[in-house]
C-alpha cells in the first residue's frame, strides 16, 4: 500500500469512528450494552442449582426419615415447600407447579434398614423443567446414596477409598464455565451488527454513492470499514474479559496475548459476515433481522448452551464450521486450563481458514456491490 492508499484509509477510518461516536446510542451499545449483557448472562446464565423447590412425603415418621429429609435440605440443593402423609399431595405440588421433586420415604423405611435390608426411597420429578431436574436429580441421588453409607454397621473394606477431583474448575462453577463463552457472543454481536449496520446505513442515506465516486479503491473502502470495528471488538473482549475476572472472579489460567490473537482471527469471521450481511440487505432493519438470523443458529450449535458430543452426527459436522465453536474452545481452554497453543493450535488454525475465507468472499461480493 502506498502512502496516498494509506492515508485514504486513515481518513476513512477516522470518518467512520467520528460517524459511530457522533451516535450517543451507537456508543452506548458498543461500550454500555456489552458490560450490562455480561453481567445479566453471568448471573442467569447458570446450571448450578439450589435451593430446589421439594415436597416431603414420609409415611415412615422415624428419627431415620428425617435425618434423611435434613441431609438433603442441609445440602442448600433443596429446599422443603411442604410435608404430608399422603401420596397425592405430592403429585399436586407436582402438577401445581408449588414443586420440582417430590421425595416419598415408605413405611417400615427405618425397620428395613435395621435389618440390614436395602431400603427404597422414590424420587419424583417435574420433567416439564428437564435440565433443573436432571441436575436435582443427580443431587438428590448422591445424597441419598451417601445417607445410606453413613447407615452401614459394616465399614467399606479397609485400604479402599474414593476421591474425585474435578481436575479443572475444581469447583464445577456453571459461572466459570458459562462467562468466558458469554464473552465471545457479545463480541460476535456486537461486531456483527455493527458492520452490517453501518453499511446499509451509508445506502441508506446516500453517502455510499459519494464514496463509490471518490478517489476511494474498493479495498481501500473495505479496510476503512472493517478497520474502526475491528479495534472496536477488540476493545470489547478486553473489557468483557476485565469485568469476567474482576467481577465474576472467574479464574484466567492463560496468556492473554493468546486471548487476543485468538480474538482477533474471530473477528475477521464477524466481520466477514458483517460485510456479506450488508451486501444483501437493502435497509437497516433487514440487516438486523439478518445478523440475528446467523447469531442465534451459530450460538446455539457452539456448544454454548448443548454439549456438541449429545448433538446429531450430521450436526456435529456443521459445528466444525462454526467460527463460535472453535473461539469458545480456545477461551475455555485459556480460561480454565490455562492451555497453550501446542494445545490449541487446531482452533487457532481453523479461525485463521475461516476468517480469511469469510472475508475474502464477502469482500468479493462488497465491490461488486460498490462497483
Amino acid at each position: 500500500m502506498n502512502r496516498e492508499a494509506f492515508i485514504r484509509v486513515a481518513e476513512m477510518v477516522r470518518k467512520e469512528f467520528l460517524q459511530v461516536f457522533r451516535d450517543s446510542r451507537m456508543t452506548r451499545m458498543i461500550f454500555i450494552a456489552p458490560m450490562i449483557q455480561l453481567l445479566m448472562f453471568g448471573y442467569a446464565v447458570s446450571t448450578d442449582v439450589r435451593e430446589t423447590r421439594t415436597f416431603l412425603v414420609d409415611h415412615d415418621h422415624s428419627v431415620v426419615s428425617r435425618r434423611l429429609a435434613d441431609a438433603l435440605t442441609a445440602s442448600h440443593y433443596f429446599r422443603m415447600v411442604g410435608r404430608s402423609e399422603r401420596d397425592r399431595d405430592a403429585v399436586d405440588a407436582l402438577d401445581g407447579g408449588r414443586a420440582i421433586m417430590a421425595v416419598v420415604i415408605p413405611r417400615d423405611f427405618s425397620k428395613t434398614i435395621a435389618r440390614g435390608a436395602s431400603a427404597e426411597v422414590q424420587l419424583l420429578f417435574d420433567g416439564t423443567q428437564s435440565n433443573t431436574a436432571i441436575v436435582a436429580r443427580g443431587y438428590a441421588e448422591r445424597i441419598v446414596q451417601d445417607f445410606g453409607v453413613g447407615l452401614r454397621d459394616v465399614p467399606l473394606p479397609a485400604g479402599v477409598a474414593l476421591r474425585e477431583r474435578a481436575w479443572f474448575n475444581p469447583d464445577l462453577s456453571s459461572r466459570d464455565y458459562n462467562v468466558p463463552a458469554v464473552v465471545g457472543s457479545l463480541v460476535l454481536l456486537v461486531c456483527l451488527l455493527l458492520t452490517a449496520l453501518a453499511v446499509v446505513r451509508e445506502r441508506e442515506i446516500g453517502t455510499l454513492e459519494q464514496l463509490m465516486v471518490s478517489p476511494l479503491k474498493p479495498i481501500e473502502m473495505i479496510l476503512g470499514k472493517s478497520i474502526p470495528f475491528a479495534m472496536i471488538g477488540m476493545f470489547d473482549l478486553t473489557l468483557v474479559t476485565g469485568l469476567a475476572i474482576a467481577w465474576f472472579r472467574v479464574p484466567f489460567q492463560g496468556n492473554f496475548l493468546w486471548l487476543l490473537l485468538a480474538g482477533l482471527l474471530y473477528l475477521l469471521s464477524a466481520l466477514g459476515i458483517g460485510l456479506l450481511i450488508s451486501t444483501i440487505s437493502a435497509t437497516q432493519q433487514e440487516a438486523f433481522m439478518s445478523s440475528f438470523l446467523f447469531f442465534m443458529p451459530a450460538l446455539l450449535l457452539s456448544g454454548f448452551m448443548f454439549p456438541i458430543s449429545s448433538m446429531p452426527a450430521a450436526m456435529r459436522w456443521i459445528t466444525a464450521f462454526n467460527p463460535v465453536t472453535h473461539f469458545l474452545v480456545i477461551v475455555r481452554g485459556l480460561f480454565l486450563k490455562g492451555a497453550g497453543l501446542d494445545a490449541l493450535w487446531p482452533n487457532f488454525l481453523a479461525l485463521l481458514v475461516m476468517g480469511v475465507v469469510l472475508l475474502g468472499f464477502a469482500s468479493t461480493r462488497f465491490r461488486k456491490t460498490v462497483a
